[in-house]
């Protein structure tokens, strides 16, 4: 019996793995154009990593997370995401030495135990970016002008920018009170994990998809309308920046993080087009993460995006790459010729395709057609005696003679 991949784990085949590229080489492109430098973090981190920066009470350290005990009797766990284990490395390795202002970016795959859906998989990948050591809501707005740079790179007019302040530890605590009191007549129709949550973490109540918690959260006080004096500026000072530079953006005042960490500034891109899973990108200020984990008394701000939901949104593009030249060859000795300049030409810089099974001329024309290659070479016995065959241009339809010569070949089709 054939063995089947596991649920939530999927494979990401030729024809669709040239969109990822596509979206990593955007990525990277755009983000180092903002000064940020590329790390890699391991899958595999301390349990006790996630669950001081995470948070015990949130869905991922209570339901979500991929953990177990090692050969050495040590928790250990598959990241559910990236901010934790890049602080942790920016912590280990002492990066603030050298300057207390770091700006990284990341990507690959996160884990976490969940209903598998269309855009939401046990085994996703993200491409996040975090900038450590700035207090001055300029940076948030910088962060937030990349994220909307990057995908206004990739062609896409959607997701939109919202934007919300969670408020900090002087002031958050007040609202929490405020949210509670207001929470606690109301607790009949909030669903079982928001009742769960309703000590711990009362805030997830005004993000939950439940119909009754929509309904008991109607009215609910706005966080906006308790941040203390120095939060409700940093607020007002990144909304200015951002209009400064023309980044559009919402407030959308039911914004909550599902990460303890989140402190201040937080945001998401939205999008109408992929049903219920509507953000692609999120972050937030983590002012506070820093010390938690053992390090210095540095803010940071960051976000992450789901790769999985950013190709979904660029479902209709195909960038699948066409090769350079496919060469047609009729006969052994037009065959062995035909390799002879495909490896030739590899080595030159172009991407060459051949029929390695001696078919008819027509079947080899039909590969041709199926890989869309720009130019065609036909070699047969004519063409190795006069030294030259016919270079057709598959675009134009344009044919003309062409010397059996890797160096006179690689020009014509580059040029």
């Amino acid at each position: 019996m054939a063995i089947s991949g596991i649920k939530g784990f999927n494979d990401i085949l030729p024809g669709e793995v040239e969109k990822w590229q596509h979206i990593e080489a955007t990525a990277r492109r755009v983000f180092e154009l903002y000064g940020f430098a590329e790390i890699r973090v391991p899958i595999l981190e301390k349990t006790e990593l996630f669950c001081r920066s995470i948070g015990d009470s949130t869905d991922i350290v209570e339901k979500e997370m991929y953990s177990f005990t090692d050969k050495g009797e040590n928790s250990v766990t598959m990241r559910p995401e990236g901010t934790a284990s890049v602080m942790r490395a920016f912590i280990e390795h002492k990066l603030y030495v050298a300057d207390a202002v770091a700006k990284l970016y990341y990507m690959g795959p996160m884990f976490r135990y969940e209903r598998p859906q269309k855009g939401r998989y046990r085994q996703f990948h993200q491409i996040g970016a975090e900038v450590t050591g700035v207090t001055d809501p300029k940076v948030d707005a910088q962060v937030l002008t990349m994220l909307c740079h990057f995908f206004a790179e990739l062609g896409l007019d959607e997701p939109s920018l919202q934007i919300n302040s969670l408020g900090c530890p002087d002031c958050r605590p007040q609202y929490r009170q405020v949210l509670k009191d207001f929470l606690r007549s109301r607790l009949e129709y909030l669903c079982d994990d928001c009742k769960r949550r309703f000590e711990t973490n009362p805030l997830r109540a005004l993000d939950c998809k439940s119909t009754g918690c929509k309904e008991a959260t109607v009215g609910a006080p706005s966080v906006l309308d308790h941040l203390c004096a120095s939060c409700n500026d940093h607020f007002t000072r990144t909304r200015q920046h951002l209009e400064a530079v023309g980044t559009t953006y919402s407030i959308n005042a039911r914004m909550v993080r599902g990460l303890d960490y989140y402190t201040r500034t937080t945001f998401e891109l939205v999008t109408g087009l992929l049903g219920s899973q509507s953000a692609v990108a999120a972050g937030g200020r983590y002012d506070g993460l820093i010390s938690d984990l053992g390090g210095p008394q540095l803010p940071g701000i960051g976000f992450a995006m789901g790769v999985e939901r950013v190709a979904l949104l660029l479902a209709e593009k195909d960038f699948r790459k066409r090769p350079d030249l496919f060469i047609a060859a009729l006969g052994e000795s037009a065959q062995n010729m035909a390799f002879r300049l495909m490896c030739g030409l590899q080595k030159e810089g172009a991407a060459v395709e051949i029929d390695y099974e001696g078919k008819s001329l027509k079947s080899q024309m039909r590969r041709a057609d199926k890989f869309n290659a720009r130019f065609t070479l036909i070699i047969g016995d004519d063409e190795l005696t006069k030294g030259a065959a016919g270079l057709k241009n598959m675009d134009e339809g344009s044919q003309s003679d062409v010397e059996l010569n890797v160096g006179v070949i690689a020009q014509r089709i580059k040029g």
